[in-house]
């Protein structure tokens, strides 16, 4: 079968890529790796590109997002490249990279990011080649670069017992959380109203630091039936759909959480950044792509999540949804600070999702005992359970990308003293090719 690339040994035996095809290899770290140059990232980027796009023709969630030029998209619908062959491709096209190194800034985060977003693709490829799932710590460390903490789930049992004393009611400390927080849900009559306040809150306050295209804009979307709470569609020149799940009820807590992960600083904010700085006034195609399955995922949603953070620091999320969010939804003001409190215990619990996930995809428990121990952990209805394990089945360890990728943001930021140094570091993050294995950098 014709390939929709140029043959694999003439790029790769370029003078671009490798200089001595027709010499022995060298056995590893036998000599210093080769100053790469421009020309060879340009190369390796565009072959990276359609490799992703590639791959996206065998799962249909696998390319997020897509804004380069649009016969590279319809070349891989049309003549769909074979599994093996192009596995084989980006193992050779990683090997090549490695064989480089960088001293400029920019230019070494850009090989790395080209370096390790190509192992996740390899990683990927070889699961939907195979047909088996890798394990909850192969995938987290392939895809998304990274080794997140483990821990038993008997240590959240502390938390549990605060939450005990905190929830009134009767019943199982489930059925209580879930009756409790029922007075908090968002009525659908007034969700229009009040995600256009709460993502417009988002929007001003991200301006006040960060300079987006004047064109940038976004459309939002109410829809069912997803296994997500909601969703960006970045469609390129600054443009996003935003979609928010309303098949389950919606807490008015969530209103400022989904503006700001999915519009400002989050998602809408991180790509319209990378697609201004990096693709058109760098040049680098790699970033008219978003493969979701890969280390800039971690990126991504750790910005998105400690985005909420940074553009309500302290109290000033819990006095927004006060004083505006909760007389637009028709609560009750007074019951917002206890709300907060208890909101801080749940989100203690968010690691244990991490180990249902882990324990389902490593073959250690069933999908019902899954169900039963986000009830008893994550104190979730058994439907928000259910729409729990849709997402792992569907996205597998892609769960740890939103607590352990907002801790490692958080680490990486926080390091800065000063509120404008901390912005900087943040801004840092949205708009270069950094991964987790290079925040050290």
């Amino acid at each position: 079968m014709k390939t929709l690339f140029k043959p694999l040994t003439a790029l790769l035996c370029s003078t671009l890529l490798l200089t001595a095809c027709d010499k022995p290899a060298a056995p590893l770290n036998s000599e210093p790796a080769a100053a790469v140059s421009v020309a060879v990232l340009d190369e390796a980027a565009e072959h990276y590109v359609k490799l992703v796009l590639a791959l996206g023709q065998y799962d249909s969630n696998y390319v997020d997002a897509y804004y380069g030029p649009a016969e590279w998209a319809e070349a891989v619908k049309q003549q769909p490249q074979p599994l093996p062959e192009l596995l084989a491709e980006a193992q050779l096209l990683r090997d090549a990279l490695q064989a480089h190194s960088e001293t400029d800034a920019m230019l070494k985060l850009r090989l790395h990011y080209l370096q390790r977003q190509l192992t996740a693709l390899i990683s990927h490829a070889d699961t939907l080649q195979n047909g088996t799932a890798a394990s909850f710590e192969q995938q987290a460390s392939e895809l998304y670069d990274t080794q997140p903490p483990q821990q038993d789930l008997s240590s959240f049992a502390p938390v549990l017992a605060e939450l005990e004393q905190l929830v009134p009611g009767e019943g199982s400390l489930t059925e209580r959380v879930v009756a409790y927080r029922k007075n908090f849900v968002i009525p659908a009559d007034k969700l229009q109203l009040v995600f256009e306040r709460a993502i417009a809150e988002c929007r001003d306050r991200t301006l006040q630091r960060i300079s987006l295209p004047a064109q940038e804009n976004f459309t939002l979307e109410f829809v069912t039936d997803k296994p997500w709470s909601g969703y960006n569609w970045y469609q390129g020149k600054a443009y996003s759909l935003i979609q928010i799940n309303t098949e389950r009820p919606i807490d008015i807590s969530r209103a400022v959480d989904l503006g700001c992960h999915e519009g400002y600083p989050g998602h809408h904010t991180y790509n319209a950044l990378l697609e201004t700085e990096l693709k058109q006034k760098r040049n680098w195609v790699e970033f008219s792509v978003y493969a979701l399955f890969s280390p800039q995922s971690l990126i991504a949603e750790g910005t998105a999540n400690y985005g909420i953070d940074i553009a309500f620091p302290g109290e000033q999320k819990l006095a927004f949804e006060r004083d505006v969010l909760y007389p637009l939804a028709g609560l009750d003001p007074s019951q917002a600070a206890s709300y907060d409190r208890f909101l801080k215990l749940m989100a203690r619990l968010s690691y244990a999702g991490n180990e249902t996930a882990r324990l389902l995809l490593n073959g250690e428990i069933d999908e019902e005992q899954f169900v039963a121990l986000q009830q008893q952990y994550l104190l979730q209805s058994e439907a928000e359970a259910r729409q729990r394990l849709r997402f792992v089945r569907s996205y597998g360890a892609y769960v740890i990308n939103y607590n352990w990728g907002k801790d490692l943001v958080k680490q990486y930021v926080e390091q800065a003293s000063s509120e404008d140094e901390r912005w900087q570091r943040f801004i840092s993050l949205l708009s270069t090719p950094k991964l987790p294995s290079s925040l050290a950098w």
